[in-house]
């Protein structure tokens, strides 16, 4: 199992190190310079040559990356922002509460309905439950997130005043109120990996099902909820990748949904970062978010390992 972790973790720092490079050829290619931006377009070849040196901008992008790796590695320092002068992590760290509440959530509901829909679905083929769940299935993954999102303002907020149509309440102002906020932007992200779920959980489970163990369990008087108990597990290696991925992949629609619901989250620090040139800050955004993912892909494997045996075996 140390190996394994050793292994995984190598294979993590190397996609993290070929991202980052990544972020920094493309985010420089691009026309202009964030000079002109801070400066304004008043500013003269020469204020502009002096704000580059005195922000390394001058170097070559190589040198540039190394340094910044460095810096986050020894010191967990991003560096600062060019347009605004904050610290790129104290920025973050402000909005990353807000999307890392709502995603969460979102992923909570779709693992709970998820798992519950498809092993329900599973037990039962061809049953009423079957195919209302493929039903279902199939409006979940074709409904847009930020569509539904749409609906939900103007039907529960709007018409029932159920829940506030947008904004952000924090922790601190009482759970109550927090969820409330976030309730309605977490369900609106987690309806299409309901469904994913929901279908992957079935398929697996029903793949288990027809396994010859399960029916020399059977035939040696086992309990059935013991037997399903065992094809379960079974069952739950893919599932579990799906739902590391679709974790990771949260963040990602998370923006769109924040923008929805007028949420201030990392999608607006994303978007000013993206309208103002602000290298740094959108390298450290989106750096988090391939930190996420990589850690959420580890963290299912490991769980994989833990789960079935053979796959210890041959690690």
């Amino acid at each position: 199992m140390f190996r394994l972790v050793a292994g995984r973790m190598l294979s993590s720092i190397g996609t993290l190190l070929f991202v980052g490079l990544a972020l920094f050829l493309l985010t420089r290619s691009g026309p202009g310079s964030p000079a002109r931006i801070v400066l304004g377009a008043d500013a003269t070849q020469q204020q502009i040559a002096q704000f580059e040196e005195s922000h390394g901008l001058d170097r070559p992008v190589l040198v540039q990356y190394g340094s910044w790796l460095a810096d986050v590695v020894l010191r967990g320092d991003f560096g600062k922002s060019f347009v605004t002068g904050r610290d790129v992590a104290a920025e973050i760290s402000a909005s990353l509460p807000v999307t890392l509440s709502i995603v969460l959530l979102a992923f909570l509901i779709a693992l709970v309905f998820g798992l519950a829909i498809g092993i329900a679905a599973a037990l039962n083929p061809g049953g009423i439950f079957d195919r209302l769940a493929r039903l279902g299935a199939v409006v979940g993954l074709s409904i847009p997130a930020f569509w539904l999102g749409i609906i939900l303002i103007r039907f529960i907020a709007v018409d029932l005043r159920l829940l506030p149509p947008g904004g952000y309440a924090p922790l601190s102002a009482g759970l109550m109120v927090h969820v409330q906020t976030i309730l309605m932007p977490a369900v609106s992200l987690a309806v299409y990996y309901v469904a994913v779920l929901a279908r992957m959980t079935q398929a697996s489970l029903q793949e288990a099902l027809r396994g010859d163990y399960v029916r020399t369990a059977r035939a040696m008087g086992l309990p059935s909820w013991k037997v399903v108990a065992y094809a379960l597990v079974n069952a739950l290696p893919p599932v579990i990748n799906l739902a590391a991925l679709s974790f990771g992949y949260m963040f990602g629609w998370a923006l769109i949904i924040e923008q929805v619901f007028n949420v201030p989250g990392l999608s607006r620090a994303l978007l000013n970062a993206i309208s103002q040139r602000d290298f740094l800050l959108l390298q450290g955004i989106v750096f988090l978010f391939t930190v996420i993912f990589v850690l959420a892909n580890l963290i299912a494997d490991l769980v994989n390992r833990t789960l079935d045996p053979r796959q210890r075996s041959t690690a």
